[in-house]
């Protein structure tokens, strides 16, 4: 059972406290309800592009991290489609330093063309590198442009197009800060050797006083139900096939989602799995092969993904992936596998919350999502779930007209595919 309390301030930053006192450290844990979902369709990677941002220096401190190293602490950050989080972690005696620097950030960074200009160029190198010159880099953009027509999750969080960052101006990053990056708009959590007094005064001293600014209010276009199956191949230099196959899930508020998250551990999590042993181990189609969804808030991707074997077609590896999520639509899971898999869930959940960064990230999540103490809780949820929702999950998921398909083909230098020439699409989906 974790403990904690919390309190809001007037300007609507919530605060979460987690005391903790069998450790001398703390870690101060900043989350803003924004994430590339909220970006303008022709601006895109602006969460992302914060990211760095903020550790760019803000009013009133010039530099963020040499502070923080000279009390002794260590501070990171990441950006999801739905949040952006920041913590750091140092020792408890200095945890006035964290409220000092995460509250003059949440003020106002210092904007400057200067800082905006290396910003974007490091984003830009990142870009490059990761998606552009990497091998299966473009994976993820093009999944999501195939599976999500409307809704925000078709762009990367990095961005939809490397000019939108590039062309990033001044006045486009202060909007963007000035309508996410405010007290009511964001949740502080605390965990570590603190009292909840000793932050109470701290929040009071150090972000009372920062403008609540307006309440960002999210009307993100839904996407429509998938009716037809999607199918794309691309050829690109790569050492191996790759197969990609993707659903759309259910949102992380729903029932079902726990029910969701226990099937993919089922096909997917390990070599223990039906996917691994059946198509790798026994049949061997796949040299490798996941399944695994993305944990997104709004209705996000089941994805199981795999390296073909040697030799292997695309037809056939698809086929032996279909035959599996067949049996998992029309057999019931024993009790003795479900309990098998519940217990590890919660062993994962239990070792998750030994550590200070996860309990603290955890409880602003949480918060977010409408209570902290859902910390407490959401293994019953796991437990509740039955084998026949399970089942129920995988039929409602794992449908042809809810998928969409990506055969990543490699190609040799030459420009000539590894396998045979290709049968034209309409011959091979007929």
């Amino acid at each position: 059972m974790i403990n904690y309390s919390k309190f809001v301030l007037d300007n609507g930053l919530r605060v979460v406290v987690n005391e903790d006192n069998s450790t001398p450290l703390v870690v101060v844990n900043v989350l803003y309800d924004v994430g590339a979902r909220d970006e303008d369709p022709d601006k895109t990677g602006f969460a992302h592009l914060f990211e760095h941002l903020m550790f760019g220096g803000s009013i009133h401190i010039p530099d963020y991290d040499s502070p923080l190293q000279i009390a002794g602490g260590e501070n990171n950050a990441y950006t999801t489609n739905d949040i952006t989080n920041y913590y750091c972690q140092l020792p408890a005696e200095n945890i006035e330093t964290a409220f000092w620097l995460e509250s003059d950030r949440m003020l106002s960074l210092a904007f400057s063309p200067e800082s905006l200009d290396v910003q974007k160029k490091v984003v830009s190198e990142e870009f490059k590198e990761n998606y552009i010159n990497q091998p299966y880099g473009d994976v993820w953009s093009l999944l999501r442009e195939m599976t999500f027509k409307v809704h925000p999750y078709k762009w990367m969080t990095i961005g939809k197009d490397l000019s939108h960052i590039e062309k990033a101006k001044l006045k486009d990053v202060k909007d963007f800060f000035f309508k996410h990056y405010t007290p009511s708009n964001a949740i502080l959590s605390v965990a570590g050797n603190v009292t909840t007094e000793q932050v109470k005064a701290l929040a009071y001293k150090w972000f009372a006083d920062i403008p609540a600014g307006p309440k960002y209010e999210r009307h993100l276009p839904q996407e429509p139900d998938q009716t037809e199956k999607h199918f794309l191949e691309v050829k690109r230099k790569v050492p191996v096939d790759a197969f990609y196959k993707a659903w759309h899930g259910v949102a992380w508020n729903t029932p079902e989602y726990y029910s969701m998250d226990l099937l993919t551990d089922i096909l997917g999590s390990g070599k223990s799995s039906r996917l691994f042993q059946s198509l790798v181990k026994e049949k061997k189609l796949f040299s490798n092969i996941d399944c695994y969804h993305l944990g997104s808030v709004d209705a996000g991707l089941v994805v199981i993904e795999g390296k073909l074997a040697k030799g292997v077609s695309f037809e056939d590896a698809e086929a032996g992936v279909d035959m599996e999520l067949e049996k998992v639509k029309e057999e019931k899971l024993t009790e003795k596998d479900l309990e098998k898999l519940k217990n590890r869930v919660e062993s994962a959940l239990a070792f998750e919350d030994t550590s200070l960064k996860s309990r603290a990230a955890d409880l602003a999540f949480f918060e977010l999502r409408g209570d902290a103490g859902m910390i407490n809780t959401v293994k019953d949820k796991y437990f509740a779930v039955t084998a026949e929702e399970i089942r129920a999950i995988g039929r409602k998921i794992f449908r042809e007209e809810n998928a969409s398909v990506l055969w990543y083909r490699s190609e040799d230098a030459s420009g000539l595919t590894s396998e045979a020439e290709l049968e034209t699409e309409n011959e091979r989906h007929d």
